[in-house]
């Protein structure tokens, strides 16, 4: 009984510091200059990571909701005015517009140069700058997830430096001198990757949504390609409207 007193009393007479982000930017009360640059570049990183991957999510709703309803451009008897039929500034009116922009064109050139490649490459253009809209802001998002760990492995590797420095001028390397310092340091590389994963998922993903985007783009433009080429003969199949419902008898 008399030993367990003696050592409660050691460890409330022992004085308590407390561990933490905080302290690892304001060591001893004092600014780390490194670490608090390196906790706002990973801040803004992952700022930037989350704003790309939701706007580039709307984007990519955008053009798929807008797809669900190309069957009424099909329908049409013609291209104008089934191109008057999708919505105005859309990924799909683009490619039908600059199909038949690149039909009038041609009709108006002197030399002998196929109808086909140069609707065929007009339309290639088309597709290209969509899709080069789509993987807007990606780079980024790989960037951020190919450096942030190692970003914070920088504020570690200085952060652990500073302790040992510390450690070695006080002249004291118990447990508890070394533990804390270079637990808080290590907080920076966990905050890297922190800002890394979630970047590294979000750039797969939206590169897999973007693939899928291109597929359907190309579809499109090659059945545009056809029926242009074709004067509006060769269609592709398309499921038919749904029937309207009989109108319920009226009863007399």
């Amino acid at each position: 009984m008399f030993i367990y007193n003696l050592a409660a009393a050691a460890t409330n007479a022992a004085p308590k510091k407390a561990f933490g982000l905080m302290e690892a930017l304001f060591p001893d009360g004092k600014p780390n200059y490194i670490g608090i640059a390196t906790l706002v570049i990973l801040g803004v990183m992952s700022f930037g990571s989350f704003y790309i991957m939701f706007t580039k999510l709307f984007e990519q709703n955008k053009i798929l909701k807008q797809y669900a309803n190309i069957s009424a451009f099909w329908r049409a008897p013609s291209l104008r005015e089934g191109a008057a039929k999708l919505e105005k500034n859309s990924a799909w009116r683009q490619v039908v517009d600059d199909g038949l922009n690149a039909e009038d064109q041609h009709g108006k050139m002197t030399d002998s140069m196929e109808a086909h490649d140069w609707l065929h490459g007009s339309l290639a253009r088309s597709e290209a700058s969509i899709n080069s809209m789509l993987a807007g802001g990606l780079p980024f998002l790989a960037t951020v997830g190919a450096t942030s760990p190692f970003i914070g492995l920088f504020g570690t590797v200085v952060g652990i430096y500073n302790a040992l420095i510390a450690i070695g001028l006080s002249g004291s390397a118990s447990i508890d001198k070394v533990a804390g310092p270079v637990g808080e340091a290590l907080i920076m590389t966990a905050l890297g990757l922190l800002v890394a994963v979630p970047a590294v998922l979000a750039y797969n993903w939206l590169q897999a949504r973007n693939k899928k985007i291109a597929e359907l783009l190309s579809g499109f433009s090659t059945d545009l390609l056809a029926n242009i080429n074709s004067k509006g003969v060769v269609k592709p199949a398309i499921k038919a409207a749904p029937a309207a419902a009989p109108a319920a008898p009226v009863k007399k």
